[in-house]
């Protein structure tokens, strides 16, 4: 049986984690991280690409060792340095290194010093109080673990990217089958959430035993859990859970409808058809016993007095108030977007040289890029010191005097240092297109002084974009602690903008914020933050988060001209 991307990534991840643990060169443990968020975005499985004959080292940031690791991984399903680490260091390691306060090295105390090597010793050391004992602990921190091991184990949630890949091919599985017509991921997938718990899968035909058999024999099933003659449910080898339902060709629209959810958006619906004396459910749209409407779903929205309603605002926030008021917004698409406005190359932690990511931009169709490589206090990827960053600027320029129809802009996403002052100093900014300036370190101060941290940043007046604004990374770093309505209202007073950072790990800023962002006249850049050619292609992400977010092009900072955008980045 093959091995699946998913499995791959998640084996390089779990590797990483051991090797951070074990106190390894963060050089390689960041190569392993690296990789598995490559494979995990790839468009086709590394099996059929060495199948096909092509060189994994070709791919970004994967150099030969690398690939024979992973190629190794795929033919026979099994990691060797992976199993040698859980050899070494046995347990549940990686998922206490995942609590609050944890980094590599206090798990290696743990461990070494009290024989901690699962979530359950780690429970007992905390009853018995042997963690004060041990240096760099403290009753805050024995504090911060018991919540922690208190809580409940969170629902399992998969990025979006891992959820396309499993999503196309099973779509593609299914379409194979005989007799079948419509073929759609529905549910939060398709409402384009920033994580998906599960995939809901629509199918329309007239043996839907037959498509739940196909189902259940897909070669990357792990296990059945439920058949029936309209309903499959399977679990795959990444843990993600599948649910088929088959319906007819005339309940299409209504079952679309039903479940793409959202619970409150339909139940906000059936209310307004059990106004006009109907019933609406996956079925379809009924008047007593006859169906008046559900074989699309703008069928059945046109019968209830609305124009559609995208499936990314379906989540009762207002959506349909604005519809019976025919005020619905205008959404931003993929095709509005004009340009990417954080983006790496080779002088920091980028894979590709700039002249090499500015063809892939225009290749999109853009028309200019803003290469914003890492400040200098990041020397783990290798920041850009005053003098480095002069000698970039004259390289951009001698570009920019090459190409036509297409302009490299000369940035650098700046860190915020704790105190809010910027990592380069103004002498520099100075020479800059945009500045990108962003959070990457002290994660943990307290509200307050986090808030004014980055509002002491949007002070200085070469800040054009405040980058990732809340500093999560879904499912490994919550946000930070900061007011980010006050953020908000400082960006708009400054001329500064927030972006959404399209990132797939990252999603920052999500929806919410980002209408809270419009609705206070502050506009937003969507970037991608991409350190290679394939990250460029995430923007398509950016502009999922956006669209839940309400954006219309004009809300958005790079749907402009270039001229426009000069203007607007000038405070």
């Amino acid at each position: 049986m093959p091995v699946h991307n998913a499995e791959i990534a998640a084996m390089l991840d779990q590797a990483a984690e051991l090797l951070e643990i074990r106190g390894d060169n963060p050089f390689r443990v960041r190569a392993y991280r690296r990789a598995a968020r490559v494979v995990e975005g790839l468009p086709r499985s590394v099996t059929s690409l060495l199948a096909a004959g092509e060189k994994l080292s070709a791919l970004p940031g994967i150099g030969d060792d690398l690939a024979g690791k992973i190629a190794g991984i795929a033919a026979s399903g099994k990691f060797d340095l992976l199993e040698g680490l859980k050899r070494e260091l046995p347990g549940e390691l990686a998922e206490i290194a995942a609590l609050p306060g944890l980094g590599p090295k206090r798990v290696k105390l743990l461990h070494g010093e009290l024989g901690v090597r699962s979530l359950e010793d780690l429970r007992r050391a905390i009853r018995q109080g042997k963690l004060r004992s041990l240096r760099g602990f403290g009753p805050i921190m024995e504090r911060k673990l018991q919540g922690a091991l208190a809580k409940p184990v969170a629902e399992k949630r998969f990025r979006l990217t891992v959820a396309e890949v499993e999503a196309e091919a099973l779509v593609n599985h299914l379409r194979g089958a005989a007799g079948v017509g419509h073929v759609v991921v529905a549910g939060s997938f398709r409402r384009r959430r920033d994580s998906v718990g599960d995939l809901d899968i629509l199918v329309t035909a007239r043996d839907g035993a037959a498509i739940g058999a196909r189902l259940a024999a897909y070669e990357n099933v792990a296990t059945v859990a439920a058949r029936g003659p309209t309903r499959t449910t399977v679990v795959l080898r990444s843990g993600l859970q599948v649910d088929l339902r088959v319906v007819p060709e005339a309940s299409y629209g209504a079952a679309l409808m039903y479940f793409t959810g959202s619970k409150a958006h339909n139940i906000a619906l059936r209310n307004m058809a059990i106004e006009r004396g109907w019933k609406l459910n996956e079925y379809g749209l009924f008047e007593g016993k006859r169906r008046i409407a559900g074989t699309t779903e703008a069928e059945i929205y046109r019968k209830l007095g609305l124009p559609e309603i995208p499936p990314e605002l379906r989540e009762d926030r207002g959506e349909i108030a604005a519809a019976r008021k025919k005020q619905l917004p205008a959404l931003v698409t993929l095709s509005d977007i004009r340009g990417d406005l954080h983006v790496h190359s080779t002088w920091s932690d980028g894979t590709v040289a700039i002249a090499e990511m500015a063809a892939a931009a225009r290749a999109r169709g853009y028309s200019y890029m803003a290469i914003t490589d890492h400040s200098r206090r990041l020397t783990v990827a290798h920041g850009l010191d005053p003098g480095r960053l002069g000698r970039q600027i004259d390289e951009i320029d001698r570009l920019n005097d090459q190409l036509k129809g297409f302009t490299v802009l000369k940035g650098s996403e700046v860190d915020i240092l704790a105190d809010g002052t910027l990592d380069l100093p103004d002498r520099i900014l100075d020479r800059l297109d945009v500045v990108v300036a962003a959070v990457h370190y002290k994660f943990d101060l307290p509200r307050a002084a986090q808030t004014e941290r980055l509002i002491r940043a949007m002070d200085n007046r070469h800040v054009s974009i405040l980058a990732h604004p809340t500093g999560r990374l879904l499912g490994e770093r919550d946000a930070y602690d900061v007011d980010i309505e006050r953020v908000v209202a400082a960006a708009g007073e400054r001329g500064c903008y927030l972006e959404i950072n399209a990132e797939p790990d990252r999603l920052d800023l999500d929806d919410v914020h980002a209408r809270a962002a419009k609705e206070m006249g502050v506009k937003l850049a969507i970037s991608t933050d991409a350190h290679s050619v394939a990250a460029l292609d995430y923007m398509r992400l950016g502009v999922d988060q956006a669209r839940r977010g309400w954006l219309e092009p004009g809300d958005v900072l790079n749907t402009r001209p270039l001229g426009d955008l000069k203007k607007r980045l000038k405070r």
